[in-house]
């Protein structure tokens, strides 16, 4: 349950300088800015229909992502998991192994890509509370976390997309995603 003080914050867009710059680590997780920054976040992603979204996208240059897959009108395959706060997230290990998946972002709106990433690995990151997890991820969840953890270091998945030609907009991409499936 969500305080009620939570705000949907604004996300950046694609063309704004927070999201192609480091964001900084944190330092003071009992800061209370920063609790309420993660309950933003999270009411945040959840009204956009997002599976993740990483501090720099809400206009704070923070290293902190979450990851919070659900099936939505977005993702309407999406695996169901609760949502992870993840604080000065690092991927310790990527496997070699990739798998090629379709990747949107909340501030590149509108388009998508297929995208290759590591298909499983390891992170090590801080909990709201302070504790410190390391845990492996595969398959869907891990490609959120790289794709969120990629926005820490100022880097946006279309950057990472090897054929431009790849890239079409959401609707071709719901109408692509509903042909498959019927």
């Amino acid at each position: 349950m969500m305080p009620e003080t939570t705000r949907i914050l604004p996300i950046a867009a694609a063309d704004e300088p927070i999201l192609h710059q480091p964001a900084r680590a944190v330092t003071d997780l009992s800061d209370p800015a920063i609790q309420r920054l993660l309950d933003d976040m999270l009411a945040t992603l959840q009204a956009a229909n997002g599976v993740g979204i990483a501090a720099p996208q809400v206009f704070a240059p923070l290293r902190i992502i979450i990851a919070a897959s659900r099936p939505n009108p977005r993702y309407p395959d999406a695996p169901l998991m609760e949502p992870v706060v993840m604080v000065n997230p690092q991927i310790l290990w990527q496997s070699a192994e990739t798998c090629t998946g379709w990747e949107g972002c909340l501030s590149v709106p509108g388009l998508r890509s297929p995208l290759a990433r590591s298909a499983r690995l390891r992170v090590r990151y801080l909990t709201r509370r302070g504790d410190s997890v390391e845990a492996d991820y595969e398959g869907f969840i891990a490609r959120i976390i790289q794709h969120e953890c990629d926005h820490l270091d100022g880097i946006l998945f279309v950057e990472r997309v090897e054929d431009e030609g790849t890239i079409v907009s959401e609707a071709i991409f719901q109408q692509m995603t509903a042909a498959a499936s019927a």
